[in-house]
């Protein structure tokens, strides 16, 4: 912090150039955040102007589902889609057969027309991950893809799987730098690169490894990543900004922490989704939130730069 005080707020990239050390990806982000807001207030625009403009002003909401029984999950995905959720991400991983089951299970609770992606968290090896994609194609699950399948250091048993299935793969725990995205992209260890601005280290970050997913011809998804309210806000700004990504943005913090994502900063910026299961983007200068100073109170903590 003490590098940081007198820099320029605009000079963004050296900013972020000074705290870029390995390792602290979630608290360079709360600076990159603190800074998109302060620019975007003080220029009178919002953060998605700073970013590109807008692709869309309402993002599509997706969930993650917790392991459990088949007869569960699928329920509570059905309960979802009536308050107008169409796109989700169990969590499996371990077991392919069992796995499998719990998949085709949601499926048929939810319909044809239901986004269903699958998150391993690094679960398998190579032949239970390539096992898994088989029995899903086999139970016509229609499975969008599947997340971070091997462990994230394995490259190239992921590559193995990626040359094996039809199933897109994913990888997140694989991807939290520039420089892992692009060992991802010389290995053709995936299809699908999972951003989290936490994980980047920040929308700077973020909007870089967009760009790189781009010319490598892969696709992008957003992932859950729980926070206050600046990150939920400056989730949905990434997603308007960025035109490679178009499907669903995973926003369970909403959905199962609500309190945490909004206080202090109240609810107008982060409803509900909507009956079509999407969330509008915040219009406002910066990030479109404001500190409720009162609410903030309990927060405060003074730090010694000294």
């Amino acid at each position: 912090a003490p590098r940081l005080v007198g820099m320029d707020p605009y000079d963004r990239e050296d900013i972020l150039r000074a705290m870029d050390f390995r390792g602290n990806n979630c608290a360079r982000s709360g600076v990159d955040l603190a800074l998109h807001d302060l620019l975007g207030k003080a220029l009178g625009v919002s953060v998605s102007t700073l970013l590109g403009g807008h692709s869309r002003t309402r993002v599509p909401v997706a969930v993650e589902i917790a392991g459990g029984p088949p007869d569960e999950m699928a329920k509570h995905c059905a309960e979802c889609v009536e308050n107008g959720i169409l796109a989700f991400k169990p969590k499996i991983g371990g077991f392919p057969q069992q796995d499998a089951d719990r998949l085709k299970a949601i499926r048929e609770a939810v319909g044809p027309n239901v986004s269903i992606r699958a998150d391993a968290n690094q679960g398998y090896s190579p032949k239970e991950a390539i096992r898994l994609c088989r029995l899903a194609e086999k139970y016509d699950v229609g499975l969008d893809l599947l997340e971070q399948p091997v462990p994230y250091w394995d490259l190239d048993g992921m590559a193995e799987v990626k040359r094996s299935v039809d199933t897109l793969i994913e990888a997140d725990e694989s991807a939290y730098t520039i420089h892992d995205v692009m060992n991802i992209i010389r290995k053709n260890a995936a299809d699908v690169i999972n951003i989290k601005i936490g994980k980047a280290g920040g929308l700077y970050n973020a909007k870089k490894i967009a760009a790189l997913t781009e010319a490598a011809g892969l696709k992008c998804v957003m992932g859950t990543a729980f926070g206050l309210g600046p990150k939920i806000a400056a989730k949905l700004h990434l997603a308007a900004s960025t035109a490679i990504v178009t499907d669903a943005v995973e926003f369970t913090e909403i959905i199962i922490h609500p309190t945490l994502s909004q206080e202090p900063y109240g609810a107008d910026f982060a409803p509900p989704p909507d009956s079509a299961g999407c969330m509008p983007v915040p219009t406002g200068p910066g990030l479109g939130i404001e500190l409720d100073t009162l609410l903030g109170e309990k927060y405060k903590f003074e730090v010694d730069l000294s």
